[in-house]
């Protein structure tokens, strides 16, 4: 018996030589020799990673292409859930036309009218990037917007859901889809 440990000693020292080594080894647990089977992982681990790429957030698409193609299907979906069907939605580029500012700059205006645009509002980003400061205006039976409110100014994150939200929640604030 001897004589069979003392050749089992010596394999382990040369573990790359010889295959009864890392029998011996898996058998022993983690021992030094447990970094050749973390070698092993390491390859394993590496084919996941590349599993795990996601594709790019639909929030940084860009602006345009992210409003049109994710937003408003969600925006209007979301407003008839509120029993708004004839919403009609639409995004360009165009100065505040709200009572006293006389601003000339154009901005991208996300603006939905239903009501046979009867009722209207407007959400103005200041530069062509969700993240970007953006105001809310509104105007009721074709009246001119008189009013401008910043909006979602507290929010440090910006995305899809969150837009939905706040939209929803700033219309019904104005009274426009529930009741109190």
């Amino acid at each position: 018996m001897v004589d069979e440990k003392t050749p089992k000693s010596a394999p382990e020292s040369n573990a790359n030589q010889t295959t009864p080594a890392p029998k011996a080894d898996s058998s022993k647990g983690d021992s030094s020799q447990g970094d050749s089977s973390k070698g092993d992982a390491k390859p394993a681990a590496k084919a996941p990673a590349k599993k795990k790429e996601k594709p790019p957030a639909v929030e940084d698409k860009p602006f345009p292409e992210f409003i049109q193609e994710h937003f408003f299907p969600s925006l209007q979906s979301a407003l008839q859930e509120e029993g708004i069907d004839d919403i009609q939605l639409s995004l360009d580029q165009r100065p505040l036309t709200v009572i006293g500012i006389d601003d000339s700059e154009p901005y991208w205006h996300v603006q939905g009218q239903w009501q046979g645009g009867d009722r209207q509002f407007n959400i103005a980003f200041t530069k062509d990037d969700i993240k970007s400061s953006k105001v809310f205006y509104f105007a009721d039976k074709g009246s001119q917007p008189s009013t401008i409110e910043q909006f979602m100014g507290d929010e440090r994150r910006v995305n899809l859901d969150l837009m939905v939200m706040y939209t929803v929640q700033r219309l019904n604030a104005q009274k426009w889809l529930t009741r109190n």
